[in-house]
């Protein structure tokens, strides 16, 4: 929903009386706001004290899931419409999507699923964003190993990668989007003013090193060799793929608001959609196709063989290896990439720790920021050589819950809601919110089709293998969620009346 509390309590640290916040964003630029909390909450003086100096630093971002008012916002503007293709763009045009082909906020949730029920896809996502920016410190840190040539430690590789996603994410919005547009200081999408005219961003220097990449590893992909196995096999591993090629973009359904929240109200909501759409369509398309002809030229090139043997970061450092010391430096660029996919995600993740409940809401956005870079850190490390197999594996089956949610927030918003809209003021007004049952039911039973219907290394329903092995778990249960919650939902209506 919104961006987090730089905080001062009115009252002393430990009182049992109501507390109130003052939110006070240097890097929105809006005039301080109140929000009340609720009644015994702790906070500790000493983290007040810290926050509040922080805050004082320049742009960094203190605003949490606390809603952005409209005079907080920021003028629209053609940079500002751009910036939602290159935030796409520029996010997904990394290493860790390529490694997919290779295979083959949620406050807003209350508004569909009401106030304690949406807190369970809220943990859900948590563990999503957590484990694919897991999945990228490891790629990122076997690049690194395979460029040194093993002399550098995968651990050495996911530290540095870490540490720099830490310090973006926990200054916020603003520093991301500089860093996405790169050498442009226009920053009329954050803040409403521009000095210069100059347009370059991040994803510049990725696209070129993916196009090197292309360049001269092509002549190896293979792309005349026929599919094996019957007819129907063949059919079902291609919409295994399709299904798991949904389920990366998708993720970004459930943290893509948290991106947008300076923007007026005004704002076109079809163009946001289109740009959206646009920035992910052709970042993941071209990585997708990349990973695809690297994974075509492993069975008839033994060097790619023998580097996949080793890792998939070793592999894409193959692809470079005709260019020599130069292909060594692209690989370097190519690592580093994953910081615009892995900032997003540790910022919605630690935005979604604060909608979890009104305690954690209390504790400062860049506190969550660094428990989840820690979090993240230590399972890329203490797992690299298990846990990433593991996280594959893993990561497709919680792709499954982010098609039922959009399954459920679309029904509710155009047959439930066309006509009366949403209240954005009442976020944490239970009575106004819904109750949240028929979502919940409809959530469940998304699952039990997606069980029926998948296909996983450890588990294949029964649906799946009248398929003929085919990962049929997200249609089915998209299916289910679909009948279900329009009758489910009128029902509660009916009884409830919110």
């Amino acid at each position: 929903m919104a961006l987090t509390n730089a905080f001062v309590v009115e009252k002393q640290p430990y009182t049992t009386s109501e507390i109130i916040i003052t939110v006070n964003d240097r890097a929105s630029g809006g005039p301080p706001s109140q929000v009340t909390v609720g009644p015994r909450l702790k906070v500790p003086a000493i983290l007040a004290k810290l926050n509040t100096r922080l805050e004082r630093l320049h742009g960094f971002e203190a605003r949490g899931i606390t809603r952005v008012l409209p005079s907080e916002r920021h003028p629209a503007s053609t940079m500002a419409y751009t910036q939602v293709f290159i935030l796409w763009f520029g996010a997904n045009i990394s290493v860790n999507n390529l490694a997919v082909a290779l295979l083959g906020p949620l406050v807003v949730l209350r508004y569909f699923m009401g106030y304690w029920p949406s807190k369970l896809p809220t943990f859900l996502n948590l563990v999503l964003m957590v484990g694919y920016v897991t999945l990228s410190f490891i790629i990122a840190g076997q690049m690194f190993s395979a460029v040194s040539g093993g002399s550098l430690t995968i651990a050495v590789g996911i530290v540095v990668v870490a540490l720099v996603c830490w310090v973006v994410a926990v200054f916020g919005m603003k520093i991301f989007h500089q860093y996405e547009r790169y050498a442009v200081p226009c920053t009329t999408a954050i803040h409403g003013r521009c000095q210069r005219k100059s347009f370059r961003f991040a994803g510049i220097p990725q696209l070129l090193v993916l196009f090197t990449l292309i360049g001269c590893a092509g002549p190896y992909f293979d792309t005349s060799s026929q599919s094996l196995g019957e007819a129907p096999t063949i059919a079902a591993n291609r919409l295994s793929f399709l299904s798991l090629c949904l389920y990366v973009p998708n993720s970004w359904a459930a943290a893509a608001s948290d991106f947008y929240v300076y923007y007026p109200e005004s704002t076109p909501k079809s163009r946001v959609f289109l740009l959206s759409l646009f920035g992910l369509w052709t970042s993941f398309s071209f990585v997708y196709l990349l990973g695809i002809g690297l994974a075509t030229g492993v069975t008839n090139h033994a060097s790619w063989a023998d580097a996949n043997a080793i890792s998939t970061g070793a592999l894409i450092v193959a692809g470079f290896a005709p260019l020599q010391g130069f292909g060594l430096l692209c690989s370097v660029i190519v690592a580093l990439g994953v910081i615009a996919n892995s900032v997003p995600g540790t910022y919605s993740a630690a935005l979604g720790f604060q909608v979890l409940g009104r305690y954690a809401k209390v504790v400062p956005r860049w506190v969550w920021v660094t428990v989840v870079i820690v979090l993240q850190m230590v399972m890329a490390l203490a797992g690299r050589e298990v846990l990433f197999i593991l996280f594959q594996n893993f990561l497709a089956l919680m792709g499954y819950w982010v098609e039922f949610m959009i399954v459920i927030v679309a029904l509710e918003h155009v047959i439930f809601r066309r006509v009366k809209g949403f209240d954005w003021s009442r976020w944490e007004d239970k009575s106004y919110l819904p109750v949240g049952w028929a979502a919940l039911a409809s959530f469940l039973f998304g699952w039990l089709g997606a069980v029926l219907g998948m296909y996983q290394i450890w588990y294949v329903g029964p649906l799946a293998m009248l398929s003929g092995g085919a990962d049929v778990g997200v249609w089915v249960g998209c299916g289910f969620a679909l009948v279900t919650f329009p009758p489910l939902r009128w029902l509660e209506l009916t009884i409830v009346g919110r």
